[in-house]
């Protein structure tokens, strides 16, 4: 009413001002947006600090390779800075003594931090799967393979060999598995070297049992 009053009296007395109708809402969206702000700066702030605060934190990592089942010794690991390790099982650096003269549950690469899961009584090779080594000659791996490759173990029968677990073999005849490597170890003086595989039981059984040549061909990644 008073827009309509003020709105006639300009129209009888043009002196006299009209005002326009305030915006309904502005301020009250100004502090929604100020409040979001607050809020998101809030958030960002937490996070920064709780980065900074896990960057200061220290944790063990592997300083050299550490098979399963070995004691593990002041040398095998050191000290470094992790950045937001959230979530992960890390062993502070504090908790030295609790890894220093325990054993290694699985096989320590060197260069990963140290897990707590990874200490204690060995539980390598996991269930269902076994070990085993092989003697690969010269040119019959792959030059660059190395722990955790995924490959194909072929062992080639001699001449009136007979593989395990097949009609009797003439020369030729193969025996196929598929492993992980888990080391490769030296090379003789023919260029040959001993693999460790990891293997399903049964198969490891097969390639121990096999006689013949043996041959690894790495698998890419996801095969």
């Amino acid at each position: 009413m008073s827009v309509t009053t003020r709105a006639a009296d300009s129209a009888a007395n043009p002196s006299v001002p009209v005002e326009p109708p305030r915006p309904v809402g502005r301020r009250s969206g100004q502090r929604v947006a100020a409040g979001a702000l607050l809020v998101l700066a809030t958030v960002v702030t937490f996070w920064q600090v709780d980065l900074r605060r896990h960057q200061d934190q220290q944790f063990l990592a592997v300083a050299r390779p550490v098979p399963a089942g070995a004691v593990i010794s002041d040398a095998d690991v050191r000290v470094v800075r992790v950045a937001n390790p959230s979530g992960l099982a890390l062993v502070e650096a504090d908790r030295r003594d609790e890894v220093v003269g325990r054993t290694a549950a699985v096989p320590l690469a060197a260069g990963s931090l140290v897990v707590s899961s990874q200490v204690g009584p060995p539980a390598w090779p996991p269930a269902g799967q076994a070990l085993i080594a092989v003697q690969v000659g010269a040119g019959r791996a792959p030059a660059a393979m190395s722990a955790g490759a995924p490959v194909v173990i072929v062992v080639t029968a001699s001449a009136g060999a007979e593989q395990p677990g097949t009609s009797p073999a003439g020369q030729g005849a193969r025996l196929r598995a598929v492993g992980t490597v888990v080391s490769v170890t030296g090379t003789d003086q023919v260029g040959g070297q001993v693999v460790t595989l990891l293997l399903a039981v049964q198969d490891a059984e097969a390639v121990a049992s096999a006689t013949g040549d043996v041959a690894l061909v790495q698998l890419g990644a996801g095969q």
